[in-house]
């Protein structure tokens, strides 16, 4: 125990909150510009069982911003350079390494297992599946978005709101830190925070569950607010992974064929967002709109729900598992 003897020194920890943080399992999907200080410090405070979900390899460009990794990880796996690190540096913690997304096909039992979820995934369709696996199965979710300086972290679900909640809209572009960049330091902040939620979650001694942090860093500026009370969407158009696709189905793939050579599945039909306008799905027939991302299927998605069409099912390639 002397490992943990500072942080047991606080009052709200002790001995006590220590064991629940050795009973815990937390599943932290992205190791990367905020997966890797969360990982850090929930291995460092002694999390029991940590599964990490990374389907991306180590890039040079991550490094500034992604301490767990060197040079020697170049190329490597990042759920597996990451568990690796974490063993160096806690080996009384279980780390579990998953290389691949942790998608709407698999999301429900993995957040069925776990005591808590992390979104570090840097990907909004995640987000939205996790969100919803989590509210489903009851497990308290931790999500965090960040753009250039600016950005939130929230605790979701459990005995709290889900995202959608908060955000039933998903946002206007697909804006990444990849496409508009990102200090180090900024999500290194976001990353601790969340680390830091996760745990008050656990150890159930203070709220955390229906707060929102947010912060803009250019300025040093924090806020936040309490979204407990606020309702669930009365519909909501859910994301669905290529195995849960049925027969009947109209699949419709929104990608080109530059950037897609091949459609998503044999049965589906390519077309544009404006060949939509005279989409017309048969009697009881589900129309599952997908592109890369999802935000294009999402904005045809709700096109169509002006329109009338409401059997509607959104599938983002990569994340589609």
């Amino acid at each position: 125990m002397m490992r943990y003897a500072r942080q047991m020194q606080l009052p709200e920890i002790g001995e006590t909150g220590q064991r629940k943080l050795a009973r815990a399992h937390v599943v932290v999907v992205g190791a990367g510009g905020l997966g890797c200080p969360v990982l850090q410090y929930l291995a460092g405070a002694g999390i029991g069982k940590i599964s990490i979900f990374d389907p991306d390899e180590v890039e040079e460009s991550n490094l500034h911003r992604q301490p767990l990794f060197g040079m020697a990880d170049l190329g490597r796996p990042k759920a597996l350079a990451a568990r690796d690190a974490l063993r160096a540096l806690n080996p009384y913690v279980e780390v579990l390494e998953n290389v691949e997304a942790l998608g709407p096909g698999k999301a429900p039992k993995i957040a069925a297992q776990a005591d808590l979820v992390i979104d570090a995934a840097d990907n909004f369709a995640a987000s939205y599946i996790l969100s919803d696996a989590c509210l489903a199965t009851g497990t308290p979710f931790v999500s965090a978005s960040v753009l250039g300086q600016t950005g939130y972290i929230g605790g979701f679900c459990g005995s709290a709101p889900s995202l959608r909640a908060v955000f039933p809209e998903l946002p206007a572009t697909g804006a990444t830190c990849a496409t508009v960049g990102v200090l180090g330091p900024v999500v290194g902040v976001f990353g601790a925070l969340q680390a830091q939620v996760a745990l008050r979650i656990i150890l159930g001694t203070q709220p955390a569950l229906g707060q929102m942090i947010t912060a803009d860093l250019s300025k040093l500026h924090f806020g936040g607010f309490s979204f407990l009370g606020c309702p669930e969407p009365s519909s909501t158009i859910p994301f669905i992974a290529k195995t849960m696709l049925q027969g009947s189905d109209l699949v419709i793939d929104l990608r080109s064929d530059h950037e897609a050579p091949e459609t998503i599945c044999p049965q589906a039909d390519r077309r544009s967002e404006e060949a939509l306008r005279a989409l017309v799905p048969g009697p009881g027939q589900r129309a599952v709109l997908c592109c890369q991302s999802g935000l294009r299927a999402w904005r045809a998605a709700k096109d169509l729900q002006v329109r009338g069409i409401t059997d509607l099912a959104l599938l983002a390639a990569k994340a589609s598992t």
